[in-house]
């Protein structure tokens, strides 16, 4: 069996259904939030529908890290992080991070806690509507950057 190749699949289908997750919330669950449910409630209904695909998410961002530096380690592809060409290298690592550290550390140790207690629910809810939106934007130009990148448009 080809190691490389399997890594190379594992990494696809990570990516796809954690970045796929990212923008079904953006595109279509908040926004569906913001017009069948008052202000008021939005965060609250969010954080219901959020449990239950969150431990998904988790997943697919560990499959995504560990498939990345197999394929790294694996093609020994280090030194594409010295070359400012792979700037895609980076950004992959760096959103990768990103969502590691807001799904393993931030959500369980802060923020559930603090939009519990959230003294203004429909602000809340407005500045994560804005942070996914960041979020799906930076994630698709990384997509763009990987694959136009690996397959030589960069």
């Amino acid at each position: 069996m080809d190691d490389f190749a399997l890594a190379r699949a594992v990494h696809v289908i990570a990516v796809l259904f954690w970045i796929g997750g990212v923008g079904f919330v953006t595109r279509v669950l908040m926004p569906t939030l913001r017009t069948t449910e008052l202000p008021q409630d939005r965060l609250r209904r969010f954080q219901q529908m959020e449990a239950r695909f969150a431990w998904q998410a988790r997943l697919w961002v560990l499959l995504a890290g560990a498939s990345g530096l197999w394929l790294v380690v694996r093609a020994d592809l280090w030194s594409r992080f010295l070359d400012a060409r792979f700037w895609w290298m980076h950004l992959m690592v760096a959103l990768w991070v990103v969502f590691a550290l807001m799904l393993f550390v931030i959500e369980p140790l802060h923020l559930h806690r603090r939009l519990a207690d959230s003294k203004s629910p429909e602000a809340d809810f407005a500045r994560m509507t804005r942070l996914h939106q960041l979020l799906l934007i930076i994630s698709i130009t990384t997509i763009l950057g990987a694959v136009g990148g690996s397959h030589g448009l960069f």
